[in-house]
């Protein structure tokens, strides 16, 4: 199986909004709101519908910021399109798919999320138009074997 998806973060002086996800893939950890990549749909567009679907807001100052690839030992594949956002409209609300909460930068529950965060999301809190960056991971179940994030120009 090969999945395109997308990740949001808005991220705010100090803070960034994630998400507990509550069902589906990944299930119980925390991240960003996102999810697959309708057909004929425009990442950036994905990015924005399913802020607005899963935690009920509308990302403003939405920016591209990076690229993953996840390969996993059962062969799925999950190419993923991360975007920032400077801000929200909206209130927040919990819904079936996920609790959002803002986390404070230091706080950020590593130990709660998908291996490969702690390595590419500094990069995306680096400074409002940090480092684009590229991220390849091999997992083996939740387990991750191999990983590699370098910065690039996007494309």
């Amino acid at each position: 199986m090969h999945l395109r998806c997308v990740l949001c973060f808005a991220v705010q002086p100090g803070r960034i909004l994630l998400i507990e996800k509550r069902r589906g893939f990944g299930a119980g950890k925390v991240n960003g709101p996102g999810g697959k990549i309708d057909p004929g749909e425009t990442p950036r567009r994905a990015a924005i519908r399913e802020m607005e679907e899963e935690i009920g807001v509308r990302p403003v100052g939405v920016r591209r910021a990076g690229e993953l690839y996840f390969r996993f030992a059962d062969g799925m594949r999950i190419d993923c399109v991360v975007f920032r956002a400077d801000g929200i409209e909206g209130e927040l609300k919990t819904t079936e798919e996920a609790i959002p909460f803002w986390s404070a930068w230091e706080d950020i529950p590593y130990d709660r999320m998908w291996q490969d965060d702690r390595h590419w999301l500094p990069l995306l809190l680096n400074k409002k138009s940090g480092p684009y960056f590229k991220g390849r991971f091999f997992f083996e179940g939740e387990t991750m074997r191999e990983w590699k994030v370098t910065t690039a120009s996007p494309r």
